[in-house]
Formats: C-alpha cells, sequence, structure tokens
C-alpha cells in the first residue's frame, strides 16, 4: 500500500529478532566484526525476537482485510527500520523469507539515527530495542515504544491481533498521573472526580487505537464483528469507581471503543495480562513492564510524561 493509505509499523531489527548475541559481538569487538559475523551466518536463520508475534498478527489481519476489501490500501504496512549496515541485509532478508513474513520495505542507515526516516515513512508505530531511539522518536512526536522480550514462553493467538494499552501517560495525557505523584492519591481522585466529565488530553498513542478502531470498523461493515480478528484492552493501575468514569467518558468523547476495560485499582498487572495474552503490552512504567514480563508478556515501554522522571531517579 501507499504510506498515504496504510498504517506504518515500523519495527528494528532487534525487535523483530533475537539478536543478543550479535549485540553482544558489537559491543565488544566493534562493527567490522560484527559486520563480518553476520556475513558468515547469512545462511543461520535469527530467532524471533519480541515484536515477532505482533508482526505475524499484524499480517494475519492484513490478510483478513484483502479477503473482503481485495482493492483497499488501509491496512498494515510493516517497514524494517534499523541502524544496520547494508551488508547485513541479506542475513535479515533470508529470516524474513524463512518465516513468510511480508515486509517489502527496509531502510537501512548504516549506524546514522533512522528517525528522520521515521516521519518520511509516515510512521504511525515505532517499536525498536534501544531506549534512546525511542526516546528520540516520541520527541518527534512518533508513537513509540521499547520492546522487551517476555522471561517465559507462551503462545499466542495465531487468528487475532490482540493489543493491551495503559491509560495515563500512554492513551492519555499524564495530567493525572502528575497529581498522583506529586499531590497523593487522595487528591487525584477528588481531581477525577470533579473533572468527570472533562475529556482528558491524548497521550502518545491514542493515534494507534484509532488506527486498531478503524479497522475495526471494517470488519464490523462486512457483519464480522464476532469474528474482528482485532481486540483491544485498557489495563489500567486506576480503580473503577473512584477514577474510572473520566477514562470511560474520554474514550467516548473521542468515538473510540475499547474491547475490554479492567480497571485493577493498584494491584499487578501482570496475572491480567497473563489471561489476556495479548501480543503486546505498552506501559509507561518500568515496574509494570518488569512485572508483564516475568510473567511471560511481551511488554513495550512507553517513555512519555513524569513517570519518566521518578524511574530515572
Amino acid at each position: 500500500p501507499k504510506p498515504q493509505h496504510a498504517i506504518t509499523v515500523a519495527v528494528s531489527s532487534r525487535a523483530l529478532f533475537d539478536l543478543v548475541e550479535e549485540r553482544r559481538i558489537y559491543e565488544e569487538q566493534g562493527v567490522e566484526k560484527y559486520v563480518e559475523d553476520q556475513q558468515d551466518n547469512e545462511n543461520v536463520i535469527l530467532k524471533p525476537g519480541p515484536a515477532f508475534y505482533f508482526v505475524k498478527a499484524l499480517e494475519h489481519v492484513n490478510a483478513r482485510l484483502l479477503e473482503l476489501y481485495p482493492d483497499d490500501e488501509e491496512r498494515f504496512d510493516i517497514v524494517l527500520m534499523t541502524n544496520n549496515h547494508a551488508q547485513v541485509g541479506v542475513r535479515l532478508i533470508n529470516s524474513i523469507n524463512h518465516y513468510g513474513l511480508t515486509i517489502e520495505r527496509f531502510c537501512m542507515t548504516g549506524g546514522k539515527s533512522p528517525i528522520g526516516y521515521l516521519t518520511a515513512y509516515l510512521t504511525n508505530l515505532y517499536l525498536s530495542a534501544d531506549s534512546e531511539k525511542v526516546q528520540e522518536a516520541i520527541e518527534a512526536g512518533i508513537a513509540s515504544a521499547t520492546m522487551f522480550t517476555a522471561n517465559r514462553d507462551v503462545s499466542y493467538s495465531d487468528t487475532q491481533l490482540r493489543v493491551a494499552f495503559d491509560g495515563d501517560a500512554v492513551l492519555f495525557s499524564d495530567e493525572s498521573e502528575q497529581i498522583v505523584k506529586e499531590q497523593g492519591l487522595d487528591r487525584f481522585f477528588e481531581h477525577e472526580q470533579l473533572n468527570e466529565n472533562k475529556p482528558l488530553a491524548q497521550g502518545p498513542l491514542k493515534g494507534f487505537l484509532e488506527d486498531l478502531g478503524k479497522l475495526q470498523k471494517k470488519f464490523y461493515a462486512k457483519n464480522e464483528r464476532l469474528n474482528c480478528p482485532i481486540r483491544t484492552f485498557l489495563v489500567t493501575a486506576r480503580s473503577a469507581a473512584s477514577s474510572g468514569a473520566r477514562v470511560l467518558k474520554t474514550l467516548r468523547s473521542w468515538g473510540l471503543e475499547i474491547d475490554e476495560a479492567l480497571f485493577l485499582a493498584g494491584a499487578p498487572k501482570g496475572p491480567i495480562l497473563v489471561k489476556i495474552r495479548p501480543h503486546i503490552f505498552f506501559d509507561d512504567q518500568m515496574f509494570h513492564i518488569e512485572g508483564a514480563q516475568k510473567l511471560g508478556t511481551i511488554a513495550a515501554h512507553v517513555p512519555y510524561g513524569i513517570a519518566q522522571k521518578y524511574h530515572k531517579s
């Protein structure tokens, strides 16, 4: 599809494939040794990385869309966006072809930051294993997250893309989170009830939820609601009674539906995510990411909002 019609998801090579050992060679022995190793092993297929099953699920959605709308270009376009050198490309192409992935667009920047290309590709979502590049992309206004591998293997749905989002500082701005951090929970509950009918400002991933919603509506239009290959989840530490109404009213004011909303009132997210089994879970706080990882969820850290200041300190 043409970039102006597609939902472009840019994925780094270290997010798509397991390149931990190769990264070690790069860091310990330098770029020349790394490139040599990649060329020597270009027929050795790379193992899946943290974004691999998410990408597979995107491609399943595309296959279903093509059945229903063969001439429509509004579907996912996966771009491999990597600062690798072009000499490493053959191994990446061999691995992509081995798994039957449809990734036609490659951007290999030879050690330079790929952020400028993300804008040129009209990127809707950027996933990388490099937290500095993700931070750079977020600051450039691109929905981005740092991918973390799960600490145990779980099976993922082959027939439904399952995406879980935290609320504050992910779908929504960090306005409410600032009050929790700076003035405490009681003031937060009071603030949310006073502002229940005032929609929250948007956060960095609101646009991606919107993209998923647009595609879901295409399936609903063909009477495929019960068989829709996309399911979205809100997994928030908010409590429903004290601060949930504002969240749901905000989504409604945006014209967005979320399939399942789970208000955990401060309980850990990991056990709930095990039940959901999302292909990806977006959160702005590293302790939620780590808790998800431990129990086998592939988590993506969104470095946005006040929680980053507290995490660094």
